[in-house]
């Protein structure tokens, strides 16, 4: 039997992804989010408008989109309630949100040079794809309570990385699904390709209705 419903989310899993940009000052930023689907060798993802995600790559044109496996979990999470911003956005500051200006030291993970892109890729990301920035579309723009909110962003994914333990034997051009366990993220909360919670969540602290408009 169905019921009717309305969800204050509709995360129903994706993978996380690590996108590090650079700030103004040279500095690396690095943000956890799982709003994120690929086509061929292009990304789109869903950023705030406002993030520092956001204003570095409309500012740059460059990311990198790193991976984190289901064993991660921990350092993805100490970021999870974090920003790049200072000050920090009202609505971020209002749901727990505090500033980190290094995030890859907050989180104990290891920045490495990139080859066709300025920002860093995350060492202990089994995937990392250097991208650059192809569009940048606003959301809801017929809705006057979410526009301005949210942005979507297509990415042209220009080289990718992966660990040799996650490829074919015989093939170094495939992933091995068998070898691959993705960190995936489910109405707020962490799972792997495997049943059951994997870990406790810094961001269910945070209410579902607290995301509605």
């Amino acid at each position: 039997m169905h019921r009717l419903t309305h969800p204050a989310i509709l995360y129903f899993g994706t993978p996380v992804v690590l996108i590090s940009t650079l700030n103004e000052d040279g500095s690396a930023n690095l943000a956890p989010m799982s709003s994120a689907w690929w086509l061929g060798q292009r990304c789109v993802l869903g950023l705030g408008a406002l993030s520092k995600t956001t204003e570095n790559m409309l500012r740059t044109g460059e990311c990198v989109l790193n991976l984190p496996s289901a064993d991660m979990v921990a350092s993805v999470d100490r970021l999870a309630l974090t920003t790049g911003s200072d000050p920090v956005p009202e609505g971020k500051l209002r749901r727990g949100y505090r500033f980190e200006p290094e995030k890859f030291a907050c989180a104990g993970l290891t920045p490495v040079a990139s080859g066709t892109v300025s920002p860093p890729r995350v060492a202990e990301c089994a995937v990392q794809m250097e991208a650059s920035l192809l569009a940048a579309h606003p959301m809801a723009t017929e809705d006057p309570t979410w526009r301005g909110r949210h942005m979507a962003i297509e990415v042209l994914v220009q080289r990718t990385h992966a660990d040799d333990t996650i490829l074919m034997r015989d093939d170094p051009d495939r992933i091995d699904p068998d070898k691959w366990r993705p960190l995936i993220m489910s109405f707020q909360h962490y799972y792997g390709l495997a049943p059951g919670k994997l870990h406790g969540s810094a961001l269910a602290g945070i209410p579902e209705a607290a995301y509605r408009a």
